[in-house]
């Protein structure tokens, strides 16, 4: 018995941590990682990895139509965006189009609605075969920062000024850009107005293989910071 006792006490004192300097240090028993467990976390790191790597770009680029009869495209989008804009436009049946945009990149700022992207995007949608009674440009006033807040927010008070009826439209604009405008537009529209999306593939890389090309990897990382600041971070007013 006593020497059970004797063999107890030496257990505790051996589980004891091991104190150094004053109390100021401690020495602890802890678990720690096998190799074989640092080898099923490298495994599970490198699997979670390639599933970001090949999901992203779907994530970031949906396309989510609605049946809708109004389309809204950023104005800004380059020239294959807005020739996509029109076939969208013919092919889903739209009967209107509204384009937004701010001041026109280099301008300084705003000067007048026809020095703004939503301006130049309508004049591009004429000349690519739309009618011009079927474009309706959304200027927005706002330049440098929240530019698709700002553009949602410009094309919702046109809205409510000019009264059309739109509880619906669809937004199209660029490649990993979509997810982030539907986002933004959503946040400016609230729940009253469904918004669908339409994200039209830049060309210059291939989405299946983004991280091959510079281009690629500068867009989903860009795109991909973006998007995060506007999900968690951005608030709108």
């Amino acid at each position: 018995m006593e020497r059970q006792e004797r063999v107890s006490a030496a257990n505790r004192t051996e589980l004891r941590p091991a104190k150094f300097f004053l109390g100021l240090w401690a020495r602890r028993e802890r678990w720690g990682l096998t190799a074989r467990g640092w080898l099923v976390l490298f495994v599970l790191g490198l699997a979670l990895l390639f599933g970001i790597i090949h999901e992203v770009h779907p994530f970031l680029a949906p396309t989510q139509r609605l049946e809708t009869k109004f389309l809204v495209v950023e104005g800004w989008v380059p020239a294959y965006v807005l020739r996509s804009a029109v076939a969208e436009f013919r092919d889903g049946g739209y009967q209107k189009v509204f384009v937004t945009g701010g001041p026109v990149v280099g301008s300084g700022g705003y000067v007048n609605d026809f020095q703004t992207s939503a301006s130049v995007g309508a004049e591009m949608l004429v000349k690519f075969g739309l009618a011009a009674d079927q474009v309706v440009m959304t200027p927005s006033h706002v330049n440098g920062h929240d530019r698709t807040y700002s553009s949602a927010v410009a094309l919702r008070e046109w809205l409510r000024e000019h009264p059309a009826g739109v509880n619906s439209f669809n937004v199209l604009t660029e490649d990993v850009h979509a997810r982030r405008t539907q986002l933004l537009f959503a946040k400016a529209f609230g729940r009253n107005v469904r918004i669908g999306v339409v994200a039209v593939v830049d060309p210059d890389y291939d989405p299946a293989h983004w991280w091959r090309y510079s281009e690629g990897v500068r867009q989903i990382l860009g795109e991909g910071i973006a998007y995060l600041y506007a999900k968690f971070i951005f608030r709108a007013d």
